[in-house]
């Protein structure tokens, strides 16, 4: 069977929390529910590593503004983590070119963090955190139920992913100014501060 919905699914997955399909993955070859995770993914350190992190953005993305910080730090991390995790499950399954689904579970990957960065810019405009807690733990549980279904009924799985995936895309057009004027006052903001971080490094010392 083609690993390519799996691939997908494992894409956009990593984009809302690559941390958490690397150790879904790992914990499920590792305790042998599942003989589709290569070997590499259920190492103890890789665990080990994919846990600890996975419990730092369970932390980081439940603070307003403090998520936003974490999905920019993790534009490039995401999609290569998916890249990689597409690669490692085509290279097991041996039915689809590993740079193949590199690309694939990249570049799906690369969409579904974008939508996820710009629908938490848009919660952050809200002035109370509780949305952004709630919104959170339902990107965490979904990421597990869907690898969880994944490894089953890959193409139910796939399907549901992409389904979310153009929601997301839909979700994230329609609070398009939203997300505009957050950045728009991001940026009046950094300039406010600019021109005082630079009079205050090169002003004038008075005469004594």
């Amino acid at each position: 069977m083609s690993v390519l919905p799996l691939v997908f699914t494992s894409g956009w997955a990593s984009g809302i929390n690559a941390y958490a399909v690397v150790l879904l993955f790992g914990l499920l070859g590792a305790t042998g529910v599942t003989d589709e995770v290569p070997a590499s993914l259920q190492r103890p350190d890789v665990l080990i590593v994919a846990a600890v992190l996975f419990l730092c953005e369970a932390v980081a993305d439940k603070v307003p503004y403090v998520d936003s910080v974490w999905d920019t730090v993790h534009t490039v991390i995401r999609p290569v983590a998916g890249a990689v995790v597409a690669a490692l499950l085509a290279g097991h399954n041996g039915s689809l070119p590993e740079l193949a689904a590199g690309a694939v579970g990249g570049s799906t990957a690369l969409l579904s963090h974008l939508v996820k960065a710009g629908t938490r810019i848009a919660v952050n405009t809200s002035p109370e955190p509780a949305s952004n807690i709630v919104l959170s733990l339902a990107e965490d549980l979904g990421v597990a139920a869907l690898i969880a279904f994944a490894v089953f009924h890959p193409v139910a799985a796939a399907a549901i992913a992409g389904t979310l995936l153009i929601g997301g895309i839909a979700l994230v057009i329609f609070l398009w100014s939203r997300i505009r004027r957050y950045l728009r006052r991001r940026r009046q903001r950094r300039a406010q501060k600019r021109p005082a971080t630079t009079s205050g490094a090169t002003g004038a010392v008075p005469p004594g």
